[in-house]
């Protein structure tokens, strides 16, 4: 591609829309994810009592287990939301983006 075509395409509105959606969904769900993370490591530095609690009375598997794994999982689905977004919503922009700008 020549550089026309790029200064084409990085002053069309709709890029730079997309630069910027893309870029805030990718902010918020990082912030999200990051919070919810350092939300479980404060607890367990500062209140490390709430997640030793068992579950049920006799078990040994605590309360720290289940909230580290949806704390995984949810990791997980938000990154497939990112992906899912990206792979329609945001290729589809692109492509419109890229036939008109050449």
């Amino acid at each position: 591609m020549s550089q026309d075509i790029y200064r084409r395409v990085e002053s069309d509105p709709a890029f730079k829309q997309l630069v910027q959606r893309r870029g805030r969904l990718a902010l918020t769900l990082s912030i999200v994810v990051l919070g919810a993370y350092y939300a479980f490591m404060a607890v367990v530095a500062f209140a490390p009592g709430i997640f030793a609690q068992a579950l049920f009375e006799g078990s040994t598997l605590t309360v720290g287990v289940p909230v580290g794994a949806v704390l995984i999982a949810g990791s997980w689905l938000l990154t497939g939301l990112y992906v899912r977004r990206a792979n329609t919503e945001f290729d589809q922009l692109t492509r419109e983006i890229v036939e008109r700008n050449t």
